[in-house]
């Protein structure tokens, strides 16, 4: 069975997301964020220190965007993935990737040189220039959103828990606001899926 090992809102939220959706029996360990201040103990468990952190059997795994894809081949059952003969295979792994690269890496980031370094480490213009970074990534993402529901079709896919999830954390950073129109309905669509809404509010 997997363990996810888990703190709120933190990428660790995507894996738990599809868990939901695939409904995989699964053990979830609550961690404190962030964990080398407030629970160095899970350092035993994952030297990096970092969320999430997913154990199945002999395998450990330390990054998100690997596990969404782990999760669903192994036991999704077609679900939340495109078929590689797909036309749209490509561009589920793309999108799958840049919900990380672009999105999600950009804002946290942000979030070390405004809040979690040592006050006197913190550059504002540094974090800011971040922030900027991630909203001008949203035109592509735009664009792509005026010919379906989801990024690859009509079904949602693995790459949309990834984009989306740093979507919802620009939210938190109080980006919302200056969304493109299609990326902000699209976010409100994700948020409310019964799944997301499960993962967000587990453990609360």
């Amino acid at each position: 069975m997997i363990t996810l090992y888990h703190s709120k809102d933190t990428r660790s939220l995507r894996c738990l997301w599809l868990l939901e959706e695939l409904d995989v029996p699964r053990e979830v360990e609550m961690v404190a964020f962030p964990p080398q201040l407030k629970q160095p103990g899970y350092l035993e468990t994952n030297p990096n220190g970092t969320v999430p952190f997913l154990v199945d059997g002999q395998t450990r795994m330390r990054e998100s965007g690997a596990m969404l894809l782990y999760i669903a081949n192994r036991y999704g059952e077609g679900r939340c993935l495109v078929d590689s003969g797909s036309l749209l295979y490509g561009a589920m792994l793309d999108w799958t990737f840049y919900g990380e690269t672009a999105l999600t890496v950009s804002l946290s980031t942000a979030l070390r040189y405004s809040m979690l370094l040592p006050r006197e480490q913190r550059i504002p213009a540094v974090s800011e220039d971040y922030r900027a970074q991630m909203l001008r990534k949203l035109q592509v993402l735009e664009q792509a959103l005026e010919s379906g529901t989801y990024l690859c079709g009509d079904e949602l896919t693995v790459a949309d828990i990834s984009v989306g999830y740093g979507l919802l954390l620009g939210e938190m950073f109080a980006l919302g606001e200056q969304y493109p129109p299609q990326v902000n309905a699209y976010l409100q669509r994700l948020k409310a899926r019964p799944a997301f809404i499960r993962a967000r509010t587990y453990g609360a």
